[in-house]
C-alpha cells in the first residue's frame, strides 16, 4: 500500500469487488423485508463486503415507499461476532502509514456509523431479530434499531472492554438510556455475556421467544407496523427519539407541532367517523 492509497480505501475496494462473495441477503414481501447477514461459518463477522452490501441493501430499502419495515437478522448460528479482527490487524499495521488513525476513523464513521444512521434516521421501521450472539458493531446495529426481539438462543456480548476499545456506534447512547449511567459503565466493566432473559430484564430487548418463532414474531411487530396509517409510524418513530434528548417542555412542544399534521390525514377522518 503506498502513500497515495490509504487503509479506507482499500477495505472499499475489497468490500465492492464484484467478484466478492454475496454476504447479505433480502427478502421482500410486500410492505417488508428480511435482511439477513450471511456468512454462518464465522458468525456473520463485519467484512469488508458485508458491511459494504448491507450499506446498500439498507439504503434501497430505505429508498422504497412500499416498505414500511425491516427486519435485521443474521444466518444461525449467530447474529453477528461483530468486527472482523483480519481488519483490525490491517488497521494496526497501517496506523504507520500516511493517513494513520484518521483512515479508521473514515471507516467507522463511513460505513459502521453510517448504517446505524440510517436505521436511526430512516421513517421505516427496523426490527432486529437476535437469532444467536450480538458482539461489537453488529450489537450496536441491533440496540439502534427500534425494536429488538430475541431468540432465546440469543446472547449479548460486551467485548469492548477486552479489546481495549470503547462502546462504539451508538452503543454508548443505547445503554446509558436503557440503564442509565452506572448500569452502562458496570455493563462495560463486567464484561459478562448476558443470555436473552437477562438482557430483556435490563430493557435492551423487547421480547424473547422460542429459536423457531423468531422471525414469525418479528413479522408479527411488522404487521403491527402495517396496521397503522404509514404517517402514523413514519412521524411517530423521529418524534420519540427526538424526546428521548429533549427535556420536557420541548418534547410536549414537538408533540404540540406533530399532532396537527395527524388531523389533515385521510387516514384520521376515516377513523374518527368509523368510531362515530
Amino acid at each position: 500500500m503506498t502513500d497515495k492509497d490509504s487503509l479506507y480505501r482499500a477495505m472499499v475496494a475489497s468490500g465492492d469487488d464484484p467478484d466478492a462473495p454475496r454476504r447479505v441477503r433480502v427478502e421482500r414481501r410486500g410492505d417488508r423485508a428480511v435482511v439477513t447477514l450471511d456468512e454462518p461459518q464465522r458468525l456473520n463477522v463485519l467484512s469488508a463486503p458485508l458491511v459494504r452490501q448491507l450499506r446498500r441493501a439498507l439504503a434501497d430499502l430505505d429508498a422504497d415507499p412500499q416498505v414500511r419495515s425491516v427486519v435485521l437478522t443474521g444466518a444461525d448460528p449467530g447474529f453477528s461476532a461483530g468486527g472482523d479482527l483480519q481488519m483490525m490487524d490491517a488497521a494496526i499495521s497501517a496506523l504507520d502509514a500516511a493517513e494513520g488513525a484518521a483512515d479508521i476513523w473514515r471507516w467507522i464513521r463511513r460505513e459502521f456509523g453510517a448504517v446505524a444512521r440510517l436505521i436511526a434516521g430512516s421513517d421505516t421501521i427496523f426490527i432486529a431479530a437476535l437469532n444467536g450472539a450480538a458482539a461489537g458493531v453488529g450489537l450496536a446495529w441491533a440496540l439502534t434499531c427500534d425494536v429488538v426481539i430475541a431468540s432465546e438462543r440469543a446472547v449479548i456480548v460486551p467485548a469492548f472492554g477486552k479489546l481495549g476499545l470503547l462502546p462504539e456506534v451508538g452503543t454508548s447512547w443505547a445503554l446509558t438510556r436503557r440503564l442509565g449511567y452506572q448500569g452502562a459503565l458496570a455493563y462495560y466493566l463486567r464484561g459478562e455475556h448476558l443470555d436473552a432473559r437477562a438482557a430483556q430484564r435490563m430493557g435492551l430487548v423487547q421480547e424473547v421467544v422460542e429459536h423457531e418463532r423468531l422471525l414469525a414474531v418479528a413479522d408479527e411487530w411488522c404487521d403491527r407496523v402495517a396496521a397503522l396509517p404509514p404517517h402514523a409510524t413514519a412521524m411517530a418513530k423521529p418524534l420519540l427519539r427526538a424526546a428521548a434528548d429533549a427535556d420536557w417542555p420541548d418534547a410536549i412542544t414537538l408533540e404540540e407541532f406533530a399532532e396537527p399534521v395527524c388531523f389533515t390525514t385521510g387516514a384520521f377522518a376515516d377513523s374518527v367517523r368509523s368510531m362515530l
